[in-house]
């Protein structure tokens, strides 16, 4: 056969397929009711497997046999988000545990942030809610988590990505560990400057204290002055007070300049940044289950089991439904070798049709899912 005659046969075929693709999401429908009257879960993973086995084993070749399986795994996954959508409005994912409220209630509220003042933190912080708010410092990001959720803070100010760093993950595993919820974001844009007593010059530097993100974010800099020793410090604005509090001309700190401002100290240099672009994410926290009317965003985690094409069946729900994915990150889960947590953010409000089933589709067949917050 020529070319052409192949194609027209394809052609043939294909549209026979495609026929008897409807077909199939017909009847998928007619099982979306009858799930629908008898409470029936949509996902059956016996169900699955049996029928794999029957039509693989119908398949002549091991290659035919795994693209059989591959073939009705999707037929399958595509029965089960239709059903889904058939499901919307039935079941309890209208309910997603959150309240909705028109704006977040800030006045006369407590906000924490971790580190001294001056640190990123407390700009962030002052940026979100005003330079006259109700801000304490805590020593480290667990405090400032527990101080949310015991209510000695009405909200908390935490990193969780820097653009040029990357995130910061440990902060991604005190998301899972406590129930605060995220409720808004704030981006900071990060300018290191070299600051230093009153009197010195930067030909008196010595030794240079900050944060191990703050030096390697500055290392273009820094290591163009080999005679300096860089050394690290739990945070910046902590590097900055002990150049005031040592009151040594040679000791330099990598800070913001509103920590140069707070503690009396001298630019010596700066902005000093590696990238004139440098900028931090901060999640704003609270206990309360609320987010705007107006929120556009959607942060969520879930376990998937070890198997192949887990992860990739789990984001078809978001394809399935129109919803665009911002971000994924993955954590491993302790204890549990080789096995991950993923973090994901979405656009959309929790009011959405599509955001509802594509959750929908995720917390029936992924493991410990958590709707981090929409915001």
């Amino acid at each position: 056969m020529d070319l052409l005659e192949i194609r027209k046969q394809l052609d043939g075929i294909d549209s026979q397929i495609e026929r008897l693709f409807e077909d199939r999401m017909r009847l998928c429908a007619e099982v979306a009711k009858y799930k629908m009257a008898t409470g029936k879960a949509v996902y059956d993973a016996d169900r699955e497997r049996e029928k794999i086995k029957s039509v693989t084993s119908m398949a002549e070749g091991e290659f035919n046999k795994q693209a059989v399986e591959e073939l009705f795994l999707q037929m399958m996954t595509l029965s089960r988000r239709y059903q889904y959508q058939a499901l919307a409005g039935h079941t309890e994912n209208s309910d997603l545990g959150f309240c909705r409220v028109n704006a977040l209630d800030t006045k006369g509220k407590k906000i924490a942030f971790q580190g001294l003042e001056g640190a990123y933190g407390h700009a962030a912080a002052q940026s979100f809610f005003g330079k006259d708010a109700d801000l304490h410092h805590v020593q480290q990001f667990e405090d400032l988590m527990e101080e949310v959720q015991d209510g000695r803070a009405d909200f908390g100010v935490l990193p969780i990505e820097n653009s040029s760093a990357g995130a910061v993950t440990d902060n991604y595993d005190l998301l899972i560990k406590y129930d605060n919820v995220i409720v808004a974001e704030i981006f900071l844009p990060i300018r290191h400057y070299l600051l230093g007593v009153r009197t010195a010059e930067l030909s008196d530097i010595k030794r240079v204290f900050a944060h191990p993100q703050a030096l390697m974010q500055s290392s273009e800099f820094l290591n163009s002055h080999r005679e300096w020793q860089q050394l690290s410090m739990e945070n910046n604005a902590v590097a900055a007070r002990k150049i005031r509090d040592d009151g040594d001309r040679t000791q330099a700190a990598v800070a913001s300049e509103t920590a140069g401002e707070l503690y009396g100290l001298k630019k010596l240099a700066g902005p000093i940044n590696n990238s004139r672009d440098n900028t931090t994410r901060f999640l704003v926290l609270s206990r309360q289950r609320i987010y705007r009317a107006d929120a556009d965003k959607i942060s969520l985690c879930f376990e998937l089991p070890h198997k192949s094409g887990t992860l990739y069946n789990m984001l078809g729900n978001f394809i399935f439904n129109h919803v665009n994915m911002r971000m994924i990150e993955s954590r491993p889960i302790s204890g549990r070798n080789w096995e991950y947590r993923f973090f994901v953010d979405i656009e959309g409000n929790l009011e959405d049709g599509a955001v509802k089933n594509a959750l929908y589709g995720i917390m029936r067949e992924a493991q410990n899912v958590k709707i981090l917050g929409n915001y």
